[in-house]
């Protein structure tokens, strides 16, 4: 039951702009593209322009063609993501043969070889996980040219380009969350259990270090900034002593905060990871150290990953975030079947993370399993 409350979706406008953090730095992506990867081979027949399909609005699903962009399959929360996102697809109505979902390899050029390839291919609907951000205008343009219906996902675009979407009516909208709640969720973790509980070298601050994700996502950004804020609006002066970009790698994550352990010791009393991959890597570097979640250091993740969730029942990992795969996969999936019955969409729809501890991570385990 649990799984099917948090599924509930609550519609809002987000001011989305892009937030740098005290260690940010510039991504980029190749210019060759790479081999494509899929899920399903799309299927031979040609399916019906996007304009026909919005105007039979009551038409069979099973028919339709989706094509679904990911900008990287070695990623494990976008991994939950397309596999809850077909699931629901095909639970919707459509046909497993018609829901093609491609792998962008962490390539912009790679990704939009494979958005040409639905374009051409006719698809009716194009679902897309960016590579890069930044790139959310030209591939506006060119779906937008093609009279396709586009829901962008996880990646959010920017304040500016939502914008075009509303001037000009377009048939395009963004499902995720408020990244800056997960990051606000991530600081209050530590803002709970007190000054005392966490200055463990007794110098009056919160002493940390900070492992982003890939800077051309915002929700890096904004946990990397809501994070620390939280902190500092509950009234803590803190002190960052590093801030490394990891690409929400577990090994990369891993290697950066064992790193910083050896260059600061004892100092680190709280490590911040913008996704739990990178927070499974900082354990073990933690562990490596001699060091003790709980007892001299604290670790916080987002996503609430099977196995961070064990963890923070444990104790071994202080908390996370649940980054709902299960509204956001079944949000995106809604949205394009309203664009499909030629109804509209909110250009932003937005859906809720919750804060993970060991309150109650069991319960949130439960409704993963």
């Amino acid at each position: 039951m649990f799984k099917k409350v948090i599924a509930i979706m609550t519609a809002s406008v987000l001011a989305a702009s892009m937030l740098v953090g005290c260690g940010g730095s510039t991504g980029a992506s190749s210019s060759a593209p790479a081999e494509q990867k899929t899920e399903e081979a799309a299927p031979a027949e040609a399916a019906e322009p996007a304009a026909e399909a919005a105007a039979a609005a009551d038409g069979d699903l099973a028919s339709k063609k989706v094509g679904v962009c990911i900008y990287q399959f070695n990623d494990n929360f976008m991994t939950l993501y397309r596999q809850e996102l077909e699931r629901y697809l095909i639970e919707q109505g459509f046909a497993k043969e018609n829901i093609t979902i491609v792998d962008g390899a962490n390539d912009q050029a790679t990704q939009s070889g494979q958005i040409d390839s639905f374009i051409a291919d006719k698809v009716d609907v194009l679902i897309i996980n960016l590579v890069n951000s930044s790139s959310a205008a030209t591939v506006t343009d060119k779906v937008v040219a093609a009279g396709i219906p586009l829901v962008y996902i996880n990646r959010e675009p920017d304040k500016a380009e939502q914008q075009r979407w509303e001037d000009n009516n377009w048939n395009i909208c963004y499902v995720g969350c408020d990244a800056r709640k997960s990051g606000t969720f991530q600081g209050e973790i530590i803002a709970d259990l007190g000054l005392d509980a966490v200055d463990f070298n007794k110098n009056g601050k919160i002493d940390y270090i900070m492992i982003e994700g890939d800077p051309e996502n915002v929700d890096a950004a904004y946990r990397t900034e809501f994070s620390v804020k939280a902190l500092t609006d509950a009234g803590f002066e803190v002190n960052c002593l590093d801030d490394q970009v990891g690409m929400w790698d577990q090994a990369k994550g891993g290697e950066l905060v064992a790193n910083s352990l050896t260059q600061y010791g004892n100092d680190i009393e709280v490590v911040f990871c913008n996704n739990d991959a990178m927070a499974l890597g900082a354990l073990q570097s933690i562990k490596n150290a001699g060091r003790t979640v709980g007892k001299d250091i604290y670790l916080v993740g987002v996503d609430a990953l099977t196995e961070v969730v064990g963890y923070v029942i444990s104790g071994e990992i202080t908390g996370t975030v649940f980054n709902n795969h299960f509204a956001q996969a079944d949000g995106a999936a809604d949205a394009a079947i309203r664009y499909l019955k030629g109804e509209g969409n909110e250009h932003n729809i937005q859906c809720d993370y919750t804060k993970v501890t060991q309150a109650n991570a069991q319960e949130i385990l439960d409704s993963l399993q």
